[in-house]
Formats: structure tokens, sequence, C-alpha cells
């Protein structure tokens, strides 16, 4: 293993899922970082700074999806949430508030691979591309800092799950974007738990971009087929 290889830190209070996703990683050529308590998770991020982050929900000292919402909008890293917490809701919560992925125990480390694979090959595609930045109706989404920032210049921090999707938007502007388009392009698991967190997830974004939720001016949703945004875009 190289030690430019990506780096996945792991959160989980079970000494056995934290071994398991360790030795799949690591057979995989990915380094690991492991941890039972957020607050050994937290002191390990002012040391390190992962590709990815696995999060287990049910932590002895920290609400887990408070730190998956803060890992989400302060940190720009991608955040899959283990769980045994298997109930719609809680799937569409952990989606909502920032999480690129959602796993359900008990799970085939495999595919926990797999879909730190697929996230991973995201940014490294962006970076190829070399733009990193883009400007629409007087708007400015800057992909590196995760951030948006507005006609008047106010910074506003966006999510990585919220960045992802506005980035979608700006590849394919004034062109009807389907869910199976974003489901393929997010990496989520189809359903109603999808659907539902990404529908909040352009709520957000909409709300970040002040438009008017009754009559929005730059994302418009075509009922029954997806979204359009309508916006000319310029990459820099």
């Amino acid at each position: 293993m190289t030690t430019d290889a990506p780096l996945i830190a792991i959160l989980d209070d079970e000494p056995e899922i934290r071994r398991l996703l360790a030795s799949a990683l690591e057979d995989a050529g990915f380094r690991t970082a492991s941890f039972a308590r957020a607050t050994e998770f937290e002191a390990g991020l002012r040391r390190m700074t992962p590709d990815a982050c696995l999060i287990d929900l049910g932590l002895p000292d920290r609400d887990g999806l408070a730190l998956v919402h803060r890992l989400a909008t302060q940190s720009g890293t991608t955040v899959i949430i283990i769980s045994g917490r298997a109930q719609v809701q809680d799937r569409v919560t952990g989606l909502e508030l920032g999480a690129d992925d959602y796993v359900i125990k008990p799970f085939d480390p495999a595919e926990v691979v797999a879909r730190i694979r697929a996230r991973l090959r995201k940014p490294a595609r962006e970076a190829a591309r070399g733009s990193q930045s883009a400007r629409f109706a007087g708007w400015t989404a800057d992909f590196d800092r995760y951030a948006l920032t507005a006609p008047d210049g106010t910074d506003t921090p966006m999510s990585h799950a919220e960045s992802e999707l506005l980035r979608i938007f700006l590849d394919s502007p004034r062109r009807l974007i389907t869910r199976a388009q974003m489901l393929e392009q997010v990496g989520g698991t189809a359903g109603d738990s999808f659907d539902r967190a990404m529908d909040v997830r352009v709520s957000r974004l909409r709300t970040k971009l002040g438009e008017d939720p009754k009559n929005p001016r730059l994302i418009k949703t075509i009922y029954g087929a997806g979204y359009i945004f309508l916006s000319e875009v310029a990459w820099e």
C-alpha cells in the first residue's frame, strides 16, 4: 500500500465492525484510521484529512447525526453512514443532513468498498478536468472551498452533497435532469428515501440561492420527470 493511497476514517464503537471494515479496505488498497469514540475521531481529524469517513450513528459519547451534519457542512469530505437503523425515516434524515450514502448493518464489506470507490472517482474526474468554480446568474460556486458567493459578495458554505448536486445542474444547464440520472451520478440507492432526500437537497440548495419556493428562477421542477437548471453557466 502506498502512502498516497486514499485514507478512510472509520468511526464505530463495535471492535469487530472496525476490524471488518479496515481489513476489507486495506485489502482493496486504501489506508485506514479507526476510532471507537467521537472524541477520538475529532482529535484524529486535527492530525489528518481523510478522503472519506464511515460513521456509525449509535455512538457512546456523541449524537452521530450531529457529527455527520458537521462533517458534511464544514469539512467537504465524503461521509457515508454505517448504521443498524433501517427505517426509511432514519435513512432520509441521514441523507438530508448531508451524508453522501447510507449503508445498513449487517452489510457486505465488498459493497462498502465499492461505494467508496464510486464516491472517490468523482473528485478525481473533477480534478482532472481542471474547472473547480463556475459563474451563473451573478453567483459563483467554488467547489474547492465548498462555497457559494452571492451577487452581493456574501459567502454561504455548501455540504459535500449539496456541492455534488449543484455540479450536476451546472454541468447540464437548460436540460432536463431526471431522477434516474441523479441516481446514477450521486450513487444513491433507488427508492422513496433517496427521492425524498434528493427533494430536500434541492430545496436547501434553492434556499441558499435565494429562490422563491413558489416561483424558482434557477432550479425548475418538471413534475414527474426531474429538474431543469435555467441559467447559463461559465466554468473557470
